[in-house]
């Protein structure tokens, strides 16, 4: 992946004017195309047409590069108050345009309502009409049908390999995707996700339909569907003191950690950082219990955690970097156990369900199957075109998942791992996260932005629900229970969380209608 620091493109640059008139402030994006204007008027006239497509060019990142700035905000004042209470929360643009709601039967739904941020949708004003996001399309100059087609036509996925894509339609799965298998439930803009790499997704976490963490600039928030609140976990902004003082530990004290990807599971959070940090915290206990840098250099960013169960039953947690090396903690001693090295950086690794297989993705279009315990490879995933970040396991344990950025999603049977079992596509961008239920009955798939899919795997992964949207996607989350499905969606005005409620079919009711 592309080193921390790098000014290398991102997915985020991608945005066109359309998009910027709703990501960012509409005087920033005033400024940055009138000096862009101003500025190729003046050069246009005695210059080369190469040179002028590539001075646009050049100028069209600085340009993105001013977003991600004003994107990452790292200057946010953090608040550490229970976000519901606190009036005036957000400077909304928009805010005069919400009409209050009139007409409407009363229900438990409608007494909340009375109460809620102005910002929010339920679902029964999203039944009404009102957009999920709460974007007033009736108030700009273009349709969401008209937004949405220019978006796909504009938006540039990124790529680390230039290969042919010519052959990779052919082999992708003819998917049915007029099924809902998830119903739109609640949309808050009380909590806000934030991402501060462009390739790395895995900043949101939900470990009960009532209980969901994501990363808010430098502040882990937690947010409660079912009270409508968001608290503070921890903040990483200032100077963060380790509660444990063992000796022989690599523990030591950090300052403003950039969060790059986190896992929460069995009641332990666990943050990689920008410049190799690795955050440990008991949600319940005070305080963050282990940190420490694992490596250092400009490829010292923490790429992926995952909190996991080893063939003996221990817990363990899996960190993996840029510096091309995956390294097993202990999540009692906080102990490095194990360190395995591989040729190029490693973006990802998952282990199967019975701790015996690590499935390792990272710089380069192959993906490997290695044994958990001595990081040896056994297997070698050969099929995709370019840099894979995201993979998981099905429940059984026999299909594993990966995402690449050739905007595909291929599935493997451990089996027989010298083809992939199916190819599933995305509509315009890489393929960022996957997730599976835990019951396997489901998989999630996320872009980079705007869509996530969901596939039906009983039907063979024929059946698909795509959820359209409008927004960097920070990460996705099913409850464990599988009755919900959590997105977060980091926008600077639209910046929100999205639950989703499973559908549930009752046969016998169906059979009385």
């Amino acid at each position: 992946m592309i080193p921390c620091g790098s000014n290398g493109p991102s997915e985020l640059e991608s945005a066109r004017p359309l998009t910027l008139s709703i990501c960012i402030s509409r005087d920033l994006h005033r400024l940055c195309l009138s000096s862009a204007t101003i500025f190729l008027r003046r050069f246009v006239s005695h210059t080369e047409t190469s040179t002028i497509i590539s001075v646009y060019k050049l100028f069209e990142r600085q340009i993105c590069c001013l977003i991600m700035a004003q994107f990452q905000n790292d200057e946010l004042e953090y608040m550490v108050e229970d976000y519901y209470d606190m009036a005036n929360f957000e400077d909304e643009p928009y805010e005069e345009f919400q009409q209050p709601r009139h007409g409407e039967d009363s229900d438990v739904e409608d007494d909340f309502d009375m109460s809620k941020s102005k910002t929010d949708t339920s679902a029964i004003e999203a039944r009404n009409g009102k957009d999920i996001q709460g974007i007033p399309w009736e108030r700009l100059n273009f349709t969401r049908d008209r937004y949405r087609e220019t978006r796909l036509k504009q938006y540039k996925n990124y790529e680390n390999l230039s290969r042919s894509r010519e052959e990779l339609e052919k082999e992708c799965k003819q998917i049915d995707k007029g099924s809902t298998f998830y119903d739109f439930q609640f949309n808050t803009r009380l909590v806000k996700s934030t991402i501060v790499h462009f390739q790395l997704r895995n900043l949101l976490w939900a470990t009960s339909k009532h209980d969901v963490y994501l990363m808010q600039n430098y502040s882990c928030m937690h947010w409660s569907p079912l009270h409508r609140r968001g608290k503070e976990v921890v903040n990483v902004a200032g100077p963060i003191v380790p509660t444990l003082k063992s000796p022989g530990t690599l523990s030591q004290s950090l300052s403003r950690v950039q969060i790059s990807t986190m896992v929460v599971k069995d009641n332990l959070m666990v943050a990689g950082g920008f410049q190799g940090e690795l955050i440990f915290k008991f949600l319940n206990r005070p305080g963050v219990v282990f940190c420490t840098k694992v490596t250092t250099g400009e490829n010292a960013i923490t790429n992926t955690v995952d909190v996991y169960r080893s063939s003996n039953g221990s817990t363990r947690v899996m960190t993996a970097n840029n510096d091309a090396q995956v390294r097993v903690f202990d999540t009692e001693t906080f102990a490095c156990l194990n360190r395995f090295s591989y040729e190029w950086s490693v973006n990802n690794t998952s282990v199967s369900p019975d701790g015996k297989l690590l499935a390792v993705l990272g710089d380069s279009a192959d993906c490997l199957i290695a044994d958990s315990q001595s990081g040896k490879v056994v297997g070698n995933l050969k099929g995709h075109l370019d840099y894979s970040f995201s993979s998981a396991w099905h429940p059984d344990g026999r299909i594993l998942a990966t995402g690449n950025q050739d905007t595909t999603c291929r599935l493997w049977d451990v089996r027989k791992l010298s083809e992939s079992l199916d190819v599933l596509k995305g509509r315009m961008g890489a393929i960022r996260a996957v997730k599976f239920t835990s019951d396997g009955r489901f998989m999630a798939m996320a872009e980079p932005a705007d869509f996530v899919h969901i596939y039906d795997t009983s039907s063979g992964y024929r059946k698909a629900q795509e959820i359209d949207l409008f927004g960097e996607i920070a990460g996705i989350s099913f409850s464990p229970d599988t009755e919900a499905l959590f997105v977060g969606v980091a926008d600077r005005t639209y910046g929100s969380l999205l639950e989703f409620n499973r559908r549930c079919c009752n046969h016998y009711l169906d059979s009385l209608i």
